[in-house]
């Protein structure tokens, strides 16, 4: 039922969303099936698989939607999560197992990992290295090749599979007496490979490592810690991309060591799986510090998924043997579906963030699209036209070659004429650049001339008159007096997105190119003098 529920609820609160950022990384510049296009790190990341992922199915269903993108994600994660279950159910039971993959299916703090398809990355990582660790359990030969396998798809997902190779690596120390160091290929394998991965391509992909960060590292694993806690008990809030913290955290991490305390104190040891797990959750949150830049702090919503993972592993493994009465697995019951509920706000808050996202970047494609025909190939969707620093990897020229060859999520013109207001008024701010409309103004007024004139009474603010445009050249006559201000918009209804300040007595040329929509522009003059406005068609 768990698994329905999250099924649902994430594919319900991804119906309306699009690609984000570091997708259009893969859809625009990774379209072809080659070894640069697999093997070229992202940021400091191997993204061998969501790679391979991202091009099948762009093949295969195009880019007209990110549904299937949504889909593939969501089995990531309930996959995950089936595979929590079983860990934590060897070392507590059915019931802590199963109250431990409901709140993980439903961490809404770490909304980034469950509602964008991007983050296949970290979460097949997560996936292949739990699965593995699950392998280990066996303790026999071919869970030690099943294991090998498992961490080479977890380090070819991301660089986060080199944390679970640590945590194998001392499963493999932990065992050298009994079983022989022979079983060090099961980490050497994939290690090897991403050796010649790195030799090769990953030499070239961007470091933050410095000596500040390797100093306060300490800092940085004790806020992943607490801020993991936070959002497992549903303690934290989100801000923009990241969570607040509170400090009933360290008061939940004293309980479970009190427990694990006492666990002890009655005969129960540590058990030995603890330490490959705590060896790779503290590989991740130093590697993670290590490369430390504002926007990668601890508590970042894309950070927290895997450093929840770690934390219910750890505690499981703190909690194996401990038995649980039928009140406190109730208790235990309620408190889950309560933490539940909890984590579907900043879920459901950070599914609005990626609406929002999702109005301005059909808007914008859209305009880009109209402007196909005059846009420069270079022209990049900067935050200045944009309205978006998400859009940063979409250039004019790689974007229209992929919609021409896999479909177009924009809107369409009549779309985007439908389109909420933000959108529509983006919408027409990249549209001018984009085409672009060029504005000269020069002195005296009368000079235009044209047979399509007309004259526009003098107004200020709402009660300005305005006309529609053609596309070619407009004259825009200002007589001498006082300044006025030029405004356009095309989509937009509520406001107009471009203006410009016009000195009396000059004339104003504004070229308009054709480009591939119907809709025409619409120009208010603001002067209490009046203007005249001649038009002249383009050929």
């Amino acid at each position: 039922m768990a698994l329905v529920a999250a099924a649902v609820t994430l594919l319900s609160l991804s119906s309306e969303l699009t690609f984000f950022q570091d997708s259009w990384d893969f859809l625009i510049n990774r379209r072809e099936l080659s070894a640069d296009a697999l093997l070229q790190p992202h940021n400091e990341h191997i993204v061998v698989f969501p790679v391979a992922i991202f091009q099948l199915l762009l093949h295969g269903f195009g880019m007209d939607s990110a549904r299937p993108e949504f889909v593939v994600l969501s089995l990531f994660l309930l996959a995950t999560a089936v595979v929590l279950f079983a860990y934590v159910r060897r070392r507590t039971g059915p019931w802590p197992a199963l109250m431990a993959a409901t709140v993980l299916l439903f961490l809404g703090p770490a909304w980034q990992d469950l509602l964008w398809p991007f983050q296949i990355g970290f979460v097949g990582s997560v996936l292949c290295g739990v699965a593995m660790l699950l392998a280990l359990d066996r303790d026999d030969g071919r869970g030690d090749a099943l294991a090998c396998a498992l961490l080479v798809l977890a380090a070819g997902f991301s660089s986060l599979g080199l944390a679970f190779a640590v945590g194998a690596a001392v499963n493999v120390w932990q065992r050298r007496r009994d079983r022989g160091l022979r079983r060090a290929y099961l980490v050497a394998a994939p290690l090897l490979l991403y050796a010649a991965w790195y030799l090769g391509w990953g030499h070239d992909a961007e470091t933050h490592l410095s000596a500040h960060n390797v100093l306060v590292s300490p800092r940085f694993v004790w806020q992943s810690l607490i801020g993991s806690l936070d959002s497992l008990l549903a303690l934290a809030t989100i801000f923009g991309e990241t969570v607040g913290r509170s400090q009933w955290a360290i008061v939940a991490l004293a309980a479970i060591v009190a427990l694990a305390v006492r666990a002890h104190r009655r005969g129960r040891r540590i058990p030995p799986q603890l330490w490959p797990v705590l060896a790779a959750a503290l590989a991740f949150w130093l590697l993670a510090a290590f490369n430390f830049i504002p926007g990668r702090e601890p508590y970042s919503s894309r950070y927290l998924y895997v450093s929840c993972v770690f934390v219910l592993l750890i505690g499981a493994n703190l909690l194996q043997g401990v038995r649980f009465s039928r009140p406190a697995l109730l208790a235990g019951g309620a408190l889950t579906l309560a933490i539940v509920g909890f984590n579907l706000v900043p879920l459901r808050e950070g599914r609005d963030f990626l609406r929002e996202q999702t109005v301005l970047t059909r808007s914008d494609l859209a305009a880009l699209e109209i402007a196909r025909e005059s846009v420069d190939p270079a022209f990049a969707l900067t935050p200045e036209v944009a309205g978006s620093s998400y859009l940063v990897n979409v250039t004019a020229g790689g974007y229209l070659a992929a919609v021409e060859g896999y479909g177009s999520p924009a809107y369409s013109p009549a779309e985007l004429a439908a389109a909420p207001e933000a959108g529509r008024a983006q919408a027409d701010v990249l549209l001018a650049n984009a085409l672009p409309l060029t504005i000269e103004t020069e002195a005296g007024a009368g000079a235009a001339g044209g047979k399509r004139c007309a004259r526009l009474r003098g107004a200020t603010g709402a009660a300005a008159p305005s006309l529609l445009l053609a596309a070619g050249v407009s004259a825009i006559e200002l007589p001498p007096g006082g300044p006025g201000r030029i405004g356009l918009r095309r989509f937009a209804a509520g406001e107009y997105p471009l203006q410009s300040e016009v000195a009396g007595g000059t004339t104003t040329l504004l070229r308009i190119p054709r480009d591939a929509a119907a809709r025409r522009w619409r120009l208010r003059v603001e002067a209490a003098q009046g203007a005249r406005v001649c038009q002249r068609a383009s050929r």
